[in-house]
């Protein structure tokens, strides 16, 4: 008998235990994470009932996988543009909301008698709400159309990628087992290094080699460069001293500037959903009831701060964000629940030996009753509402409208800070690359040539001339480079007391060229001759070569730029923030865009705006139309909405409330899933029992009888494809038929009796 290894045997059991209970969850409309983890459990190790994994040691290194292309995933649905189209509202949310959990998890665990490890990982993982939890509760509940769910989507976002930044925080404090302030801010400048140098790199790389290998790239091809390309990212992550997670994060988010995004994301999303199932199984597989119940006092502590901590946090954040109190509120109340990164924070802390065993069952304890609780708590954010609208001192609602009002009415930046937004933009990037650069030279280029040139002194000198010649077109951006703004023309040329301050800006940072050059000298250099003859050639070179090294940037930095603006160009989309974000003034008038898919089978199919007369029933206008890769903006009273279009709806949260009841009303389908398998190729004969002799094709009611379609008809060894509908059938003749099985093979039957 072959023998099995006993991972394939471990495998089939999970991944059945994990279908089945899934398919029940999915039965009772609860989410597959929980079914999950109750799978994990059934087949965990404290469960005798059931049967029990073996190969626990491989089960760990699959979900490790699991975590990575979880991050991955999230990744490719994040864009660093997207990012910036948040804004400031929903930034400031979370912000808030994440300080004062982990402040408040922290001191709560503490209060517990708590480890400080313990502690600070409690904070760490209540950080989050659950992105996949809330977005289907807001589904179900028919409020994904509201404005307030813009602001969560946009904290939802903001969140992930600070607990993923809070990852590598917490990787850093468990290794010293302490926090300093000087250390703590090494790993943040030494991680905003890593961050800015590696996005810089892939985005000026990746869509290049993607573009390049267009023809050659199929989608089996394009998946296996994809995954080879996040576990390649996620090995330099690590060689670099960061977390895996980070790394597989990271490379998703290089591919979701590129114009394959989508198709990536469509092609990975099988693999996603296979791992990350395997991940939670394993969660799962730690739960141990009797801790919980040993620990039911630290799970009620928990959940309570949970659901009345991010309650307070996010409304207060919401409201100083300039929200009105009554979006704040449902702000609050929709992510109040434990979220899936608190797992993945919890696998880091066991992994790296350092929390209690006894913080993962807690955790999942605590989610497990935030879930349930979620859909409630949206469902009351609008009786909360009025109640705290009906109970608060007049004055006080007064300030917070006046406040809501003023925020949301600030007017555009004034043109000495989009300037320096400018400055403080070509300082980073060229900074980052020059440093980036730096290490190349000091780590890679100087130790070659010590193998290969025996005189230090011409090692030192070749090496400083190779690397400032290939920083050189950096070091201009650096130094000499100016903003490509209206508004630093304007203050150059319409004020002449603002010369002044750009001349004092324009010195500052030659001297921090100059002092960056010296840097780099001293590294390689060891006499300061040597670092005055460099900063000295280094000046002249640049000045001397200036306008070639220029355009050279140029080209550089017009390759980056297309690479970064490839997808949007490709693709064309127009999503809401572009047109109204949330730091409109539409915000204030209740107003706000809002992104909707036409359903194929919506009873308004095909018909013109003028006909549906949307705008006099409901007050809301359709602001575009996209059709495929087209656009059409401002549509027209003849334009019509066929399946799937993507419109632009602006409406106000009631009339959204009314419009949604005509958008979803669909047409009556005899089936919700068409079986394709009884659509048939059918041959026919005509004799006695069907009684078609004579008969042409249009009178035989075949068409009508058997929903088919007539293709062909053989006659004396002559076979004629696509006949008339006026063709007259004789005896013998053999009819070839596309229809329905069951309604063709009835035809002779039906005849004959």
């Amino acid at each position: 008998m072959e023998h099995l290894p006993e991972l394939i045997i471990d495998l089939a059991l999970i991944l059945i235990t994990a279908a089945a209970v899934t398919l029940v969850f999915r039965a009772i409309k609860q989410p597959l994470v929980l079914g999950y983890i109750i799978a994990g459990f059934l087949v965990g190790p404290h469960l005798s009932l059931t049967p029990t994994i073996v190969e626990k040691e491989n089960i760990e290194t699959l979900a490790e996988m699991g975590v990575i292309f979880l991050l991955f995933s999230l990744g490719l649905e994040f864009s660093f543009k997207k990012l910036v189209r948040v804004g400031g509202a929903a930034s400031i949310t979370a912000f808030v909301e994440i300080i004062f959990i982990l402040v408040a998890g922290f001191y709560l665990g503490k209060w517990m008698g708590w480890s400080f490890m313990d502690s600070i990982f409690l904070g760490g993982m209540l950080a989050s709400s659950s992105t996949s939890i809330t977005i289907k509760a807001l589904d179900e509940l028919g409020m994904k159309a509201k404005q307030f769910a813009r602001v969560v989507y946009g904290v939802l976002i903001v969140q992930d990628i600070l607990v993923i930044l809070l990852m590598v925080m917490l990787s850093t404090v468990a290794i010293t087992r302490q926090i300093e302030g000087s250390e703590m801010l090494f790993t943040v400048a030494r991680l905003l290094f890593f961050l800015g140098l590696w996005f810089i790199t892939g985005i000026f790389l990746i869509p290049t080699l993607l573009r390049r290998t267009k023809k050659l790239l199929n989608e089996e091809t394009l998946l296996i460069l994809s995954v080879g390309l996040c576990l390649g990212m996620v090995v330099l992550a690590v060689q670099a001293g960061f977390s895996a997670e980070l790394g597989a994060f990271i490379m998703g988010s290089i591919l979701a500037e590129t114009s394959k995004a989508e198709k990536i994301e469509k092609l990975f999303n099988p693999i996603r959903d296979l791992f990350a199932g395997i991940f939670f199984v394993s969660v799962g597989m730690l739960i141990d009831p009797e801790t919980i119940i040993q620990y039911r006092w630290p799970v009620l502590w928990i959940t309570l701060l949970t659901i009345v901590g991010k309650f307070l946090s996010l409304t207060f954040g919401a409201i100083i964000s300039g929200q009105p109190l009554k979006q704040s509120i449902q702000v609050g109340m929709s992510m109040a629940q434990v979220g899936e990164f608190a797992f993945i924070i919890a696998t880091l802390g066991m992994s790296l030996g350092v929390i209690s065993n006894f913080l993962f069952p807690v955790a999942v304890g605590a989610a497990v009753i935030t879930t349930f609780t979620t859909p409630f708590l949206i469902k009351l954010s609008i009786p909360v509402y009025n109640f705290a609208e009906r109970n608060m001192p007049p004055y006080l609602k007064k300030k917070l409208d006046s406040y809501s009002a003023s925020a949301q009415n600030i007017q555009a930046e004034n043109k000495w800070r989009t300037v320096m937004l400018a400055y403080v933009k070509i300082l980073t990037i060229n900074g980052i690359i020059l440093f980036g650069m730096l290490l190349l030279s000091l780590r890679v280029l100087m130790p070659f040539l010590q193998r290969h040139i025996e005189s230090n002194i011409l090692v030192s000198i070749i090496g400083l001339l190779l690397s400032l010649a290939v920083a050189a077109p950096f070091l201009w951006a650096f130094i000499a480079r100016k903003p490509e703004t209206n508004a630093y023309k304007e203050l150059w040329l319409k004020k002449k007391y603002n010369r002044g301050p750009l001349l004092m800006v324009e010195i500052a940072r030659l001297i921090l060229g100059i002092v960056f050059i010296g840097f780099w000298a001293d590294r390689i250099f060891t006499t300061t001759v040597g670092i005055f003859i460099s900063i000295a050639v280094s000046v002249v070179l640049l000045i001397l070569f200036s306008r070639k090294i220029q355009n050279f940037y140029k080209k550089i930095e017009f390759r980056f730029l297309d690479n970064l603006n490839y997808r949007d160009a490709t693709v064309q989309s127009v999503p809401a923030p572009q047109l109204f974000s949330d730091e409109s003034n539409m915000v204030s008038w209740d107003a706000h865009l809002v992104n909707m898919e036409v359903d194929p089978h919506a009873l308004f199919i095909g018909k013109h705006l003028l006909e549906l007369k949307w705008r006099e029933k409901y007050g809301i206008n359709i602001a575009f139309i996209k059709r495929g890769s087209k656009i059409i903006y401002a549509p027209k009273r003849y334009d019509r909405l066929l399946p799937f279009d993507q419109i632009g709806v602006i409406a106000t949260d009631d009339q959204m409330t009314h419009f949604m009841e005509e958008f979803n009303a669909r047409e009556p389908l005899e089936s919700e899933e068409s079986d394709l398998s009884n659509i048939v190729l059918f041959k026919m004969v005509v004799d006695e029992k069907n009684k078609l002799r004579g008969k042409t094709i249009r009178n035989s009611n075949i068409r009508e009888r058997s929903n088919g379609l007539v293709v062909g008809i053989e006659r004396e060894n002559q076979r004629m494809l696509n006949p008339e509908s006026d063709f007259t059938l004789e005896w013998g003749d053999i009819i070839w038929i596309v229809g329905e099985r069951d309604k063709l093979q009835s035809i002779n039957r039906s005849e004959q009796a």
